[in-house]
Formats: C-alpha cells, sequence, structure tokens
C-alpha cells in the first residue's frame, strides 16, 4: 500500500511500508525508534524537534548512515536495525529516504554532536503536544511511521 499526501512545504510525497517499492534508490535516511516508553529524537539547530536522519555518504550503505546520523546526532549506538518504510518526497531535487527502527547498543552522555542539540527522549503524549518539531514530524506520513514503530517495533 501507498499512501500519498503533501508534505507542509507542499511537496508530493508517497510512503510505503516496505523496501524498494517506489523505484527509487534510498540515499536518506530516519530513524524512528521507542526506547523505555519514550521517542528518540534530537533537536536540529534550524529546523526544531525531529527523528534522526539525513544522507548517506559516498560509499556508505544506507544502514551504515542510519547509525551514524543517530550517533552524531543524538549521542546514541543503535544495533539490529530493521528497514521498515521508504518515501519519496518529488521536490526540487525528488529523494528517497529509507526508515528504520532499531534498538539501542549504548548512549553517550556526553557527546560530540554535529547540526543537532543531542538527544531529547519524548513519551507518546510530549511528542503530541510539542510545539517545537520541525515541519517533518508534522505530516500525515509521520503518524503512519509513528504508529508502526508502536506496533511492530521493539
Amino acid at each position: 500500500m501507498i499512501t500519498s499526501f503533501k508534505d507542509l512545504q507542499g511537496a508530493h510525497v508517497e510512503l510505503t511500508f516496505g523496501k524498494n517499492r517506489l523505484g527509487m534508490e534510498a540515499r536518506h535516511v530516519l530513524v524512528v525508534l521507542k526506547h523505555e516508553g519514550k521517542w528518540l529524537l534530537t533537536r536540529h539547530m534550524v529546523r526544531g524537534i525531529e527523528f534522526p536522519g539525513g544522507k548517506a555518504e559516498e560509499g556508505e550503505t544506507v544502514e551504515e548512515a542510519a547509525i551514524r546520523e543517530t550517533i552524531e546526532e543524538t549521542g546514541v549506538t543503535i544495533k539490529n536495525l530493521t528497514r521498515f518504510a521508504e518515501y519519496v518526497v518529488s521536490s526540487d531535487v525528488p529523494f528517497c529516504k529509507a526508515v528504520f527502527t532499531a534498538n539501542i547498543s549504548s548512549i553517550d552522555e556526553n557527546p560530540q554532536l554535529f547540526e543537532t542539540y543531542g538527544a531529547i527522549w519524548l513519551t507518546n503524549e510530549e511528542l503530541t503536544a510539542c510545539e517545537e518539531l520541525s515541519f517533518h514530524m508534522k505530516d500525515e506520513g509521520m503518524q503512519e511511521i509513528r504508529k508502526w514503530v508502536e506496533q511492530y517495533g521493539d
């Protein structure tokens, strides 16, 4: 099943649960995980609060990128990645993002961070009520992604 919607910046987005169903190789990543009843998020310096993620570097797999981006943005090391969804954003330069969930391997309390202010842990209620969410976190696709992790994630 493919869900289509417009994001808050007006771009057409197609979301599917599965791998490689949208005809474009994923080179961007998003990591959506819940640990001990709280979601792992980060505060991006420009956009606000969002799940960790980014773009795979040259020669890097999307799995390696998901691990690296999570460490760089939150100080959290993850393991046992599960790639459960993909979405294509039809912006000026269309791109495909692979969506992962994972388990926590370790948490660095004093990490060297890149582009963010570090890890933020929010309950469902806190995340739903948060007024500082990035625009990425406010569309209907993100609600579907959160539902999947709640139902099938660790």
